[in-house]
């Protein structure tokens, strides 16, 4: 039986969050999925591994590991550690200027 027999609606993700999430939760969990990719990409541009960026951090490659995956939300300190050593800083800018990318979507 295939899913139009079943009837089923398919929704896309994107619906399902409004629902689901207050607009406040929908931004907070976008900017820390900017942010993490954001790390991730800088670290894979200098070509540093998990285990560098431990050693040039001092954040142990089990925490920088969860981070990446976003299995944990780093504390503020533990961000700033990081940042240094992939010669990178945070910027508070208008939201505007962030989610003006987004409005394509």
């Amino acid at each position: 039986m295939n899913m139009n027999q079943n009837n089923l609606e398919l929704r896309r993700w994107s619906d399902v969050r409004k629902e689901l999430f207050t607009p406040e939760e929908i931004a907070e969990s976008d900017l820390r999925v900017a942010l993490i990719g954001e790390l991730v990409k800088a670290r894979q541009e200098k070509g540093i591994s998990q285990k560098k960026l431990e050693e040039l951090s001092g954040v142990k490659q089990p925490v920088i590991a969860r981070m990446e995956k976003g299995t944990t939300s780093p504390q503020l300190d533990t961000i700033l550690k990081i940042l240094v050593p992939l010669g990178k800083t945070l910027a508070v800018v208008p939201l505007e200027s962030v989610t003006a990318g987004d409005k394509a979507e």
